[in-house]
């Protein structure tokens, strides 16, 4: 006996349902908050609450950075890659990407803050070190030749050069290809060809692009902290670690929607599951990249390149290295091996919502034993809870402009070549 299923039909509204609205509100009182909470750590610290704030804030300005440019980073993966899973997930890439205006008031209060943060643009923090008895002599000589041979990069006004030029970059890609998503909405499904051929040539150029402007802004906000380090593979740490953020955050998204209309109707299992299984294999890369910088450097034993895994594993920072061994790769690896977990919605959110956790606390690791007094020297104080206050009042009002930029346009592209397919049912049997 033969069994027929009919295709779905898409709501007539395909905007953004009123949860959207609801959790714009509820991020935004959660910035409050956080805001009000790292303040009074701030005064609580005393000169180190202040100093790991300004910390802190270097730590969410990274991490809502790889969320809205990450996004584009996936928006243009997408556009050169194709797939179903460019339906599911485009409207939120695009939403991440227009949450650049935000990003770049972000990087202006980095600037006035960067004479507390990098020893290039104050070497009165290089004197104030050995002072304090946290620079010695060896240091000293490392810091001060790497200061003057790096200083064609590192400095204050190249630092804003640098910026404004990846930022024009970053507005001009993501300005572009939201209007041209736009544009091709209102065409006819015949130009399809069309207008992927077009965005398959302005995202593979700027894939390439984005990859170089993303590995500049790292040097200087990241792996500048600490001017005696360099990696070949820096650069590509971030962009997949982007890619491993802004794809767990989608997911979370994508799987929210899939509750109510218009999303109910196209999100089938079987894309969940291909999703886990795309998440699966950037955990994997995210993994593999890292464990390999870590083994040439760890196997080359050098005095000059070693140092700065050793600030990050003795003193107790072997403790924070395992933890985040576990949450950043272990657990995510372990638990979407499973076929069951994939298919199921709360789970595979569980597991996205860990990476992102896993994410921040990666960056943590990277920021905070980079500067002198706790290189080696894992200690509580006040002001290091603000690695937890200051991030989570910046990403939660980030998540609240996403949801306002999320609702400016239908969360489902019409004029998509997939869409008749995802409306197709799972199991039709002839």
């Amino acid at each position: 006996m033969a069994h027929y299923s009919h295709a779905k039909v898409l709501p007539a509204d395909l905007s953004a349902p009123p949860m959207v609205k609801a959790w714009q509100a509820r991020a935004l009182v959660v910035a409050i908050l956080f805001a009000v909470t790292a303040v009074v750590l701030a005064f609580v610290g005393g000169a180190s609450g202040w100093d790991h704030l300004w910390r802190g804030y270097l730590v969410g300005l990274t991490l809502t950075w790889g969320f809205s440019c990450g996004g584009l980073l996936m928006l243009m993966l997408q556009y050169v890659t194709g797939g179903k899973w460019g339906l599911l997930l485009r409207r939120p890439f695009e939403a991440m990407s227009r949450t650049l205006w935000l990003i770049i008031l972000y990087w202006l209060g980095l600037g006035l803050m960067l004479s507390r943060l990098y020893m290039w643009a104050n070497p009165g923090l290089v004197k104030e070190g050995v002072d304090k008895g946290l620079i010695n002599t060896t240091q000293f000589n490392a810091i001060e030749h790497c200061l003057q041979w790096k200083h064609p990069m590192l400095n204050v006004g190249t630092y804003w050069v640098v910026g404004a030029i990846c930022f024009a970059i970053w507005f001009f890609y993501t300005s572009r290809l939201n209007a041209m998503s736009l544009q091709r909405d209102k065409d006819t499904l015949a130009a399809t060809p069309y207008w992927i051929k077009k965005f398959e040539n302005l995202s593979g150029f700027g894939i390439v692009v984005y990859s170089l402007t993303m590995t500049a802004l790292s040097i200087y906000w990241v792996m500048s902290t600490d001017v005696t380090w360099y990696s070949a593979v820096y650069g590509l740490l971030f962009l997949v670690g982007q890619a491993y953020q802004v794809l767990a955050f989608a997911i979370i998204v994508a799987l929210a929607l899939s509750k109510v209309e218009p999303f109910k109707t196209i999100l089938r299992g079987v894309e969940q599951y291909d999703l886990g299984k795309f998440t699966f294999a950037f955990v994997m890369l995210n993994m593999y990249i890292a464990f390999g910088q870590f083994l040439i450097i760890w196997s080359g034993n050098l005095p000059e390149e070693i140092n700065w895994y050793m600030d990050r594993i003795n003193g107790h920072w072997g403790i924070i290295c395992t933890i985040d061994f576990f949450l950043h790769w272990l657990i995510p690896f372990s638990l979407l091996l499973s076929r069951d977990l994939k298919s199921n919605k709360t789970r595979l959110t569980r597991v996205c919502q860990i990476m992102i956790v896993a994410k921040a606390f990666d960056l943590f690791w990277l920021v905070e034993p980079s500067y002198k007094d706790a290189a080696r020297n894992l200690h509580f104080s006040w002001g290091i809870l603000e690695y937890i206050a200051v991030p989570v009042a910046m990403t939660a009002l980030w998540v609240a402009c996403f949801c306002w930029e999320l609702q400016r346009r239908p969360v489902v592209q019409v004029n998509d070549p997939h869409l008749a397919e995802i409306l197709e049912p799972e199991h039709a049997v002839a």
